[in-house]
């Protein structure tokens, strides 16, 4: 079952544009924070990812409201503090500051996407709340793929 998991993998990466990265081939830029600051940074990174799982289950669940309010608690601007990101900023590059930035308002804009959504025929809307969950995980992609910490 593993290797048709890999392939898989493999497939979706390769069609979303993605180049799989060896340790010896990864030309991203390494971004050395204190290890102490590394692992807070990857339970954030770690919260974000279920932030966005729990997200995706509210809207299929037809819970807008919901997903709305997970997306601005722990994603969106009013975020930032919970998440230390104060701290975290004094080690970053400028690109990898804007793409964080971008992930948040990102997500407050996609709150605000899903309270249009409740005013708007519904295709539109979908659209729309969809648009803003793809600007989402774009900001997300665009830092991995230009920055690692290990």
């Amino acid at each position: 079952m593993k290797p048709i998991r890999f392939a898989l993998c493999g497939a979706l990466m390769l069609s979303a544009g993605l180049k799989p990265v060896t340790a010896a081939g990864d030309s991203r830029e390494l971004v050395k924070f204190p290890a102490i600051m590394t692992e807070h940074m990857l339970a954030n990174m770690l919260d974000h990812l279920r932030a966005l799982d729990e997200i995706i289950g509210e809207l299929s669940a037809g819970n807008a409201d919901k997903a709305a309010t997970i997306a601005e608690k722990r994603l969106g601007m009013s975020s930032l503090e919970r998440h230390g990101a104060a701290h975290l900023a004094k080690f970053m590059p400028e690109g990898m500051k804007a793409a964080g930035t971008q992930l948040h308002r990102a997500a407050s804009r996609f709150r605000i996407a899903v309270k249009n959504a409740e005013l708007a025929p519904e295709r539109e809307s979908r659209h729309e709340v969809f648009k803003a969950m793809q600007n989402i995980t774009s900001a997300c992609i665009a830092c991995h793929q230009g920055y690692r910490v290990r």
